[in-house]
């Protein structure tokens, strides 16, 4: 063959070989790539079905707006499921365990059905929703936490009313309690000291009853000697006592006129002070008014010497305490600072309440002296219309335990004077009556000596110019008046 056609040939053998080397291979990658591709289509498939269990195509899409803020190191499913949780350990009181979200919605609704039948009593509960598809779980427009717990507290403030209700009801019957039986203490205290009484008179009485006896196994003439004689002697002792006592308003009338004469040359120097002022200076003030709970306070405290059940009564900063001693309102102390107290509202008046800056005083009580009293007449502390046989000391006690001083006689030294009303003196037994019943003859003295202790205190309070107050003053000036005829006011 010739030359140039051998290399011809040979030209086309390699194009021919090149060729099926390169069919070869694209076919091998054409194989390679398709197998992967159906790979990655079986791959892309596989992911989107469970793309789609775990969310449709519009949720993904809106997935942001659904979580909200993805939680740091954490997928959006993961943020969700950690809000998820947050809510279950707020629902169960607890951190939840970590499980799935399926048996952590379990273990929530269990626990809020276990909480709907426990309150069912107590709360709320709608009717059922007939197109509801799960009629068996808890439905938010029937029941919610939100309703139980307002529904709890609605019934929480209700016993909490209803228990005031009843404290303060329980406080009403123990104060009656109280009263009745303090009443019942002061009754039998009565009861004893008449009882008292009544064993002195009987026993006088049987003294009496032997003397009487053996004067009438007395001849008539010892008898009528006996009686001459005590007749005799029952003069003599009326003249020497009305010889007493016109010394004694003689040497009263000379006092009188000396101290007349003397208080009329002060006077020309300078006039004569007013001898009540001292009773109507106020000792303090309110400071605050609690109205809703009946309480003030004052500014007077434990450095003042102020104590518990101390009262006061409440004036008006202008004109002052009048001078029939009335007051606006009458308080108690029960709580004390060092220098302030707080005291209840005991009485007040409708129209004119008590204030700040309004004065308080006790006629009794004074922070820096202790004033002297001296008691006399009759009083009725039972608020029954009849003296009170031990009404004297028992008004004693109180002055005393309120820091001040009682004494039998006016002096120098006396601040106040309280009189009662004047006693009452039977009338004089004749000597039949005497004969009948010896023990006439002592009452009457008794009641005669008091009536003229009575006069005397009167007379003299006035000559030293001390001031007199009725019982009724009295109480108004110490806050008391509302005591009068209640247990264990003096």
């Amino acid at each position: 063959m010739p030359p140039g056609k051998r290399r011809q040939s040979n030209a086309m053998l390699y194009t021919l070989i090149t060729f099926v080397g390169l069919f070869i291979v694209a076919t091998t990658v054409a194989v390679i790539y398709y197998v992967k591709a159906e790979e990655l289509r079986t791959t892309t498939e596989e992911a989107q079905s469970e793309l789609s269990k775990m969310a449709s195509a519009d949720e993904v899409r809106r997935v942001g707006d659904i979580v909200g803020t993805k939680l740091p190191g954490q997928s959006n499913l993961g943020s969700m499921l950690e809000y998820f949780n947050q809510i279950a350990a707020i629902v169960m009181g607890r951190p939840v365990q970590v499980t799935s979200a399926e048996v952590n919605a379990g273990n929530v609704t269990n626990a809020f059905r276990s909480l709907v039948e426990q309150t069912r009593p107590y709360i709320n509960i709608g009717a059922p929703d007939p197109n509801a598809t799960a009629p068996d779980l808890a439905d938010p427009n029937r029941v919610s936490l939100r309703s139980i717990a307002s529904d709890l507290l609605a019934r929480l403030k209700q016993t909490a009313e209803q228990l005031d209700a009843r404290t303060l009801q329980f406080e009403k019957l123990q104060q009656e309690f109280n009263d009745a039986t303090g009443l019942w203490k002061q009754t039998a205290d009565e009861l004893n000291a008449r009882i008292g009484e009544y064993e002195v008179q009987v026993q006088q009485t049987q003294t009496d009853y032997n003397d009487l006896r053996a004067l009438l196994e007395q001849s008539s003439e010892q008898r009528a000697g006996n009686i001459l004689r005590q007749l005799e002697d029952e003069r003599a002792l009326s003249r020497q006592l009305n010889q007493d006592l016109l010394k004694a308003q003689a040497d009263l009338e000379i006092a009188q006129q000396r101290l007349s004469g003397a208080l009329t040359e002060v006077a020309k120097v300078q006039p004569s002070p007013d001898p009540e002022a001292p009773a109507y200076k106020p000792d303090g003030k309110i400071i605050l008014v609690d109205e809703a709970a009946g309480i003030v306070h004052i500014n007077l405290g434990s450095d003042d010497r102020v104590y518990r059940g101390l009262t006061f009564s409440v004036y008006d900063k202008a004109p002052g305490v009048p001078r029939d001693g009335k007051p606006k309102a009458q308080i108690e102390i029960f709580a004390i600072s060092k220098t302030t107290s707080t005291a209840r509202v005991l009485s007040s008046e409708k129209r004119n309440p008590i204030a700040t800056d309004d004065i308080v005083a006790n006629l009794i009580w004074d922070a820096g002296k202790k004033n002297h009293f001296v008691i006399a007449g009759d009083f009725d502390l039972t608020g029954k219309g009849q003296p009170t046989y031990d009404a004297k000391t028992r008004i004693a006690d109180l002055i005393q335990r309120w820091g001040g001083a009682t004494s039998d006689e006016v002096s120098a030294t006396t601040d106040f004077v309280i009189l009662g009303t004047e006693p009452r003196v039977p009338r004089e037994p004749s000597l039949d009556e005497i004969a009948g019943d010896p023990t006439l003859r002592d009452r009457y003295e008794t009641a005669r000596q008091q009536r003229e202790y009575y006069n005397l205190v009167r007379q003299q309070a006035g000559a030293f110019y001390i001031p007199v107050f009725t019982f009724e003053r009295f109480l108004y000036l110490i806050g008391y008046e509302n005591y009068i005829g209640k247990p264990g006011a003096f």
